[in-house]
């Protein structure tokens, strides 16, 4: 007997493993149909990157697109109502700027790209609640004579109109699951409101009343304002999150960098409505003082906001440097009022 034939005869003769020969051809008929299967799972996976790419494309370049934080200090109304008031002048263009000439991006649902815009947003805020400010003081002081004249209606539904909520969209489920008025629709009709009482100042039809006391309160309720956005900026810097990159910071500095601007616009309007106030004040060169501080309070702008600690090298605190010139301008806003309330 050949040793090889023996030999290869045991190895013949050994006893299989019948579960282990099972699984194998298993795997290997699950093999067979990998050739079947692996262009359609390579065809999913192109089309969940191609969109996610897409997806990433769309909001990226609508971001570019959309992005407009408009802080152009030398912003002038194209068509001014001669004979009219210039601060609602002013007013009445950067409402129509802000909503009809940049996106609104307050209100923007997820699927916009405007969404995720949160420093836009915080800036036009800011805008409107200052122009709200202004608002409610030519309700109540500057347009009426002293406090026993009616309120002018045009400037009541102005006032009203610009309380409305800036972010509130088509469909607000809610509230109702019925369509309402946007934010934009209710700003325009603020707008179309300030208009219609300029026009009818021009034509003698309305009041606009600039006496010193006027203007001290309406100096008064800018400095109370601008005062609460520095105590904003403070808790904020005290009690707020250490994170450099803080989303809320961004909110505040950027509400806080609004409201300055629109400030400063009716700031330099007022000087032209009041002029024969301010020159007979011999407040001319006070108020150019107090208007540049405003000028360049608003006009601070880092390229990334920090909320680092204060003086601190590589994460500064922006929210500390926006407070110092916040601070500034409500100092030279109180000057100004206190040579007014002295002559």
């Amino acid at each position: 007997m050949r040793w090889d034939s023996l030999w290869h005869g045991r190895l013949d003769n050994r006893p299989s493993n019948d579960k282990g020969s099972s699984s194998v051809q298993a795997h290997i008929g699950r093999l067979k149909w990998w050739p079947i299967l692996a262009p359609a799972v390579a065809r999913s996976l192109m089309i969940v990157l191609v969109t996610i790419n897409l997806i990433g494309a769309y909001y990226l370049a609508g971001m570019i697109y959309l992005d407009r934080l408009d802080n152009d200090p030398d912003f002038v109304v194209a068509a001014p109502i001669a004979g009219g008031v210039g601060a609602v002048d002013v007013a009445a263009a950067l409402i129509e700027r802000e909503v009809d000439h940049h996106e609104w991006v307050a209100n923007s649902p997820w699927f916009s790209p405007g969404f995720l815009l949160d420093n836009m947003a915080a800036y036009q805020q800011g805008i409107l609640y200052a122009l709200g400010r202004f608002t409610t003081e030519m309700v109540d002081h500057l347009g009426r004579a002293r406090g026993s004249s009616r309120v002018d209606p045009d400037l009541d539904r102005a006032n009203g109109l610009l309380r409305f909520p800036g972010d509130v969209w088509v469909f607000e489920l809610e509230k109702s699951l019925m369509p309402m008025a946007t934010s934009e629709e209710q700003y325009r009709a603020a707008r179309a409101a300030l208009l219609a009482y300029n026009r009818r100042v021009a034509s003698g039809q309305a009041i606009f009343d600039p006496r010193v006391d006027n203007l001290m309160v309406l100096l008064q309720r800018i400095v109370a304002d601008i005062g609460s956005q520095a105590a904003l900026l403070d808790h904020e810097l005290n009690h707020g999150a250490r994170n450099p990159l803080d989303a809320r910071s961004d909110w505040i500095f950027f509400n806080t960098k609004g409201r300055l601007y629109a400030y400063y616009l009716v700031l330099r309007e007022l000087q032209q409505d009041f002029q024969p106030v301010i020159e007979q004040q011999g407040l001319t060169v006070i108020w150019q003082q107090m208007l540049g501080g405003v000028r360049e309070a608003a006009g601070h702008l880092p390229l990334i906001v920090l909320n680092g600690a204060p003086g601190g090298l590589i994460l500064p605190s922006h929210l500390a440097e926006q407070g110092f010139f916040v601070l500034r301008a409500k100092t030279q806003l109180l000057d100004t009022i206190a040579v007014l309330g002295s002559r």
